[in-house]
């Protein structure tokens, strides 16, 4: 009765498909600016050329079909450059790739806003003239000498036949494709002979107006190559299962008689097994005749099989490799709620299996355990759809690396490692930041010149190695350069000017290193448009925290510092350890924990009071919750603390019991108490009760300043 209402108006049809093109824009320029970046290095790889052509196709042709006029203008010129490069009418110079990512940038912003200033639009017209310049000074066709951009499907005239499968998705009206267009186009390119396959067609009271469930099979024989092809259905890789692959050439086809037999076709087509194959051999009655009595193969695939045997001699078993990947696009706030969702529902779990433990009903606990199993795959499973390679951010990084060394006069070379490393799409995105600034600053004074370089007998060409790998719960993210290194006169002779540290004071190398994270701090003798080696590593270090992350530096004075990263691999569900102090509940990170002990009243009489006990040898500095959060009540006689890891610093935390791990769903604190230091949010628990989730570092990080400010106050 509603089934008009899941209609979509025109309007929101036309809002998605907009929509649509600007998420499918996006991946193309990134997909363009990895290309250039290889395209540097490899200026004679023919792939690289063919996809830097297809990429600026689609975004020119999408943008004209979705009214990004301006785009579609902008990017004309571009796409026929390429179009050039790729029959080597034009060679891959510097200047090309210089002028291709500046594009790249301009059509980037011209995504994000419909409205640029003056000097943005001068600056686009003036990259638009480059390349219609480029254009106007191609040589002509008697000039070209170069034969090494020449594709290798397009270093000869003869014909070739291709077998094309299309089959579009069921919904590829919505997005404004019509496929018999797109057939039209192939028919425009050489002699087409076109089967449809309507198989899948559902009987006439079921069929849905606009959806498509047709298919077909194409044999294309043209001179044109691989690559026109590619470029009919350039708009639909995402829409639809297209398989191109070759089939003869023109030497082939004068030799009628010894071309593959009907039923060969069909199993080299994959319409048949083999061995259904040798029950049909040997009986007069026409093969394909006889398949389709048995309905072993649909009469479509017998036209088909047919066409093409007429269509050639005999098969090249040229077939490209192809992978069919089957995706849908959905919108990143969806799966943030769908993360809250199965965060309720882990909540929800929790309460039904301790009332299941308080009944002591069978049934119920059977249930209870089967839900439970069913909540930890499901959240398994939906915590997986959001992880993402860290790999997906290398490009943009490589590309900062590029053009600061440019802009510097230097000669840098960023590599990276570990690209297939996963992890949540909200870590990714909140480091790039920090990620901009270390980078920034290896390369403006972390790198030498080339001529100090030289003298210092290294290579030239600086390296900074950009690597992620798993460790537990949580991924290490390394930046590591071979430049100067930190020099730790210099950091501490700083730190005393600006009053960070007592003249007096002794300080391990580790503990000089980390000044550099105080707000202000810098060695950087002067003001440059790139900040200089600790310029805004505070902020580094503040969001590497707030993700429940830590950042460590270690470095060698001459031969580079390398700074690493510990983060989470997710910010919304983690393990935690269940702690209870005067009856309040509080859960610490279960990735920092690395044991718990008891603390009896004679060990704090044995060490006079002080905060410290020994653990196997070696003396623990503790911190007592009950304490921190002014909790009163009866002490336990003996009491539990947890020693976690801190900055490779162990540290304990005095709690009266610890009740065991939690599996924890973090919801954010209210903006009431976004003042509130040392908590990193809450969970609710099986009772229904509020735990607090600690933040372990900004914990340490307070008392060590109430310690400090003790010590100013005494002297």
């Amino acid at each position: 009765m509603n089934e008009k209402n899941t209609k979509l108006t025109p309007e929101e049809l036309e809002e998605s498909g907009v929509a649509a093109f600007r998420e499918e824009a996006a991946e193309r320029l990134d997909e363009l600016e990895e290309i250039m970046l290889e395209l540097e290095n490899n200026p004679s790889d023919q792939e690289l050329v063919a996809a830097a052509f297809r990429a600026l196709h689609t975004i020119k042709g999408s943008g004209g079909m979705f009214g990004f006029t301006e785009i579609e203008s902008f990017t004309h010129n571009i796409e026929s450059v390429y179009d050039q490069v790729r029959d080597g009418s034009l060679p891959v110079t510097d200047d090309l790739i210089a002028l291709t990512l500046a594009a790249h940038d301009q059509i980037g912003k011209m995504l994000d806003s419909s409205e640029q200033s003056v000097d943005e639009i001068r600056k686009r017209e003036g990259i638009s003239n480059a390349f219609l310049n480029m254009l106007q000074k191609t040589p002509g066709e008697e000039e070209r000498e170069d034969p090494k951009f020449i594709p290798e499907e397009e270093l000869t005239n003869e014909s070739q036949t291709f077998r094309v499968k299309f089959k579009p998705a069921v919904d590829i009206f919505a997005f404004g494709t019509n496929p018999l267009l797109l057939i039209d186009e192939l028919r425009e390119l050489g002699d087409c002979i076109v089967i449809g396959n309507t198989k899948a067609l559902p009987a006439l009271d079921e069929i849905d107006p606009e959806s498509c469930y047709s298919a077909w099979d194409i044999l294309l024989t043209t001179d044109k190559g691989v690559n026109a092809i590619k470029d009919v259905f350039i708009f639909v890789e995402d829409s639809a299962e297209v398989s191109i692959k070759i089939v003869e050439s023109d030497d082939g086809l004068e030799r009628q008689t010894t071309g593959k037999k009907l039923g060969e076709i069909l199993v080299d087509r994959g319409d048949i097994k083999p061995e259904d194959l040798q029950k049909f051999l040997g009986n007069y009655e026409r093969i394909g005749q006889k398949m389709e009595k048995e309905g072993l193969v649909a009469p479509e695939k017998v036209q088909s099989a047919l066409a093409e045997q007429k269509q050639v001699q005999k098969l090249k078993d040229l077939r490209r490799k192809s992978e069919t990947i089957q995706s849908i696009r959905v919108a990143s706030h969806k799966l943030d709620k769908l993360v809250d969702l199965v965060g309720e529902l882990v909540t929800g779990q929790a309460r039904l299996s301790r009332l299941a433990l308080e009944k002591n009903d069978p049934a119920i606990l059977g249930v209870a355990e089967e839900i439970e199993r069913l909540t930890a795959e499901l959240r398994d499973n939906t915590m997986s759809v959001r992880m993402l390679n860290f790999g997906t951010t290398f490009n943009k990084f490589k590309r900062l690396v590029r053009d600061l060394s440019r802009e510097l006069g230097m000669e840098v070379e960023l590599t990276t490692e570990g690209g297939e490393t996963e992890l949540d799409k909200t870590v990714i995105d909140q480091l790039n930041d920090p990620l901009v600034h270390i980078l920034r600053n290896s390369v403006d004074h972390g790198i030498e010149t080339p001529e100090m370089r030289k003298a210092a007998g290294k290579p030239e060409m600086g390296r900074i190695q950009l690597s992620a790998v798993h460790s537990g719960a949580h991924v290490l993210i390394k930046i590591s350069d071979d430049g100067s290194g930190l020099d730790l006169k210099a950091i501490r002779e700083k730190a005393v000017n600006k009053n960070l540290i007592p003249a007096e004071s002794k300080l391990t190398d580790s503990e000089i290193y980390n000044l550099i994270f105080e707000p202000g701090f810098s060695t950087a003798s002067s003001i440059t448009n790139v900040s200089g080696r600790g310029v805004g590593m505070d902020v580094v270090k503040k969001t590497i925290e707030s993700m429940r992350g830590s950042v460590a530096i270690d470095s060698k004075k001459g031969e580079g510092t390398t700074i690493t990263i510990k983060l989470p691999l997710t910010l919304a569900i983690i393990d935690g350890l269940l702690v209870e102090v005067g009856g309040e509940h509080f859960v610490i990170p279960l990735a920092s924990v690395e044991e718990c002990v008891e603390l009896s009243k004679d060990d704090i009489e044995r060490h006079h009071g002080r905060h410290v006990i020994r653990v196997r040898g070696q003396i623990v500095p503790y911190i007592r919750l009950r304490e921190q959060f002014r909790i009163n009540g009866q002490v336990p006689d003996i009491e539990q603390i947890v020693i976690t890891d801190i900055e490779r610093n162990r540290v304990g935390f005095v709690v009266d019991h610890v009740i065991g791990q939690h599996q924890t769903v973090i919801k954010n604190l209210s903006k009431i108490y976004r003042n509130v230091e040392a908590i990193s949010g809450a969970t609710i628990m099986a009772d229904g009760n509020v735990a607090l989730i600690l933040d372990v570092n900004k914990h340490l990080q307070l008392v060590e300043k109430a310690c400090q400010q003790q010590i100013e106050n005494s002297s």
